[in-house]
């Protein structure tokens, strides 16, 4: 039997696009208490079922599917840029596929304003007008209002029109921002994009046998099974080690690993990488936030997963994927090492390179040389900054890591950094090895 939270979620799942929802409709509708209908709320704005926008309310908006998370709907664009909406707020769930800046004549901004789009203008009542006509939505900027028939027009079209209090330029900044604050979202691989899912996956109760584990291993030749109770909750996990030796008609609960950990599926892979190989796992449960079985996800789908991210082109950068591009290969009195220009973005309040970009430098030059002599990749482990001068903006760092230990699972580097010969910076870094 489904829970309330549950029933709720389900209700404003079924709600049309568009639908505005408030605590106390949805309290009344399902007889629950408004604790539990702003719990559910909240939770459906988590998942992307609603958006909640200041001075309108929360409304249920279309869930995006991944491919399509670097466009922005007109309800996220009025939270992005704080701004009020004057009309059409029946078409905030829209999408918008471009936004045009109104900076030049009314014919020729026409041109390029087309059905979907969002037209940043000031204070041109004409183009608002026109620009509704042709199918988009409306930002003026500068604080300004727009006349009573244009907010009715935008109201009959259901596109908004939004007033905000900053100007273009910084709309179409913050704009920018977010969209390639989605991208970079995009990029990042969650274990819902490549676990096992329910129904192809094997699973025991809590109220078989031994014996049934056995009889599962020949069917599916796997060896690992979450094990579940009737209410499909996971209760723990089963492997070989577990059962040999065992009487086959003992019960899966008596040997079974209980508590084990378990993940979401928005949990990154690189989350569930990290746990695999700190635990030395092989499979883990997927779960809801019950705690029900959704699916397992293996060692194997992982590392796959890794190789894939590292062989898809970026197209939202990180600070990590930056530092990753500037380092480049070269010698240093014979050793492999890696150069590296510190550009301002790299630097602190100081002008001088910062920690967090030092470690993130170390970090993937012992990765590299790790590569390069074919050992895997690594995770940190724990990392000992011993010092770091200061290093001014638009140096060259030479970066020479040196491996003490490589055993199978374990490293140890010892990185030191050098500008213009003279040693700046030094550092030890333990790690563990994925294995491939």
């Amino acid at each position: 039997m489904s829970t309330k939270h549950e029933q709720i979620i389900r209700h404003i799942d079924g709600l049309p696009v568009g639908e505005k929802i408030s605590v106390r409709q949805i309290a009344k509708a399902l007889n629950v208490s408004e604790g539990t209908a702003y719990r559910a709320i909240k939770d459906a704005e988590n998942r992307g079922y609603v958006s909640t926008i200041e001075r309108v309310g929360t409304i249920r908006i279309e869930q995006k599917k991944k491919e399509n998370i670097e466009k922005l709907t007109y309800a996220e664009v009025v939270n992005i840029i704080d701004g009020q909406v004057l009309g059409g707020r029946a078409g905030l769930h829209k999408t918008l596929n471009k936004f045009v800046i109104g900076a030049m004549k009314l014919d020729a901004m026409m041109r390029y304003t087309g059905a979907d789009n969002l037209l940043i203008v000031g204070n041109r009542t004409k183009a608002h007008e026109y620009a509704l006509m042709a199918g988009a939505a409306v930002l003026i900027t500068g604080g300004f209002d727009t006349e009573d028939h244009v907010k009715k027009l935008a109201d009959e079209l259901e596109l908004p029109i939004i007033s905000t209090s900053y100007d273009t330029f910084t709309v179409a900044a913050m704009i920018n921002r977010a969209i390639y604050d989605q991208l970079i979202k995009k990029e990042i691989i969650l274990v819902e994009d490549i676990f096992i899912p329910l129904e192809k996956t094997i699973a025991i109760t809590t109220k078989e046998k031994v014996s049934d584990w056995y009889t599962k291993k020949e069917m599916s030749d796997h060896s690992r099974y979450p094990v579940i109770d009737l209410n499909n909750k996971v209760q723990g996990m089963v492997t070989g080690k577990d059962v040999i030796g065992q009487d086959p008609d003992i019960g899966i609960d008596k040997v079974m690993t209980k508590n084990p950990i378990t993940v979401g599926r928005k949990t990154s892979v690189a989350s569930v990488a990290h746990m695999m190989i700190w635990e030395g796992i092989e499979v883990l449960p997927v779960v809801d936030e019950h705690q029900r079985l959704e699916g397992i996800i293996s060692r194997q789908d992982v590392l796959k997963a890794l190789q894939m991210i590292q062989r898809q082109p970026q197209v939202g950068e990180t600070i990590d994927d930056t530092i990753s591009k500037q380092l480049s290969n070269s010698k240093y009195a014979g050793e492999p090492s890696f150069t590296f220009e510190v550009t301002p973005q790299m630097t602190s309040q100081l002008g001088t390179i910062s920690y967090g970009v030092f470690s993130s430098i170390i970090a993937e030059a012992s990765n590299r040389l790790f590569r390069l002599q074919k050992k895997g990749e690594l995770a940190v482990e724990s990392m000992t900054i011993y010092f770091l001068k200061p290093v001014q903006m638009d140096s060259t760092l030479e970066v020479v890591p040196r491996i003490m230990e490589a055993g199978r699972k374990f490293g140890k580097v010892d990185v030191e950094a050098f500008n213009n010969g003279e040693i700046v910076g030094k550092a030890l870094m333990m790690c563990r090895l994925i294995d491939r």
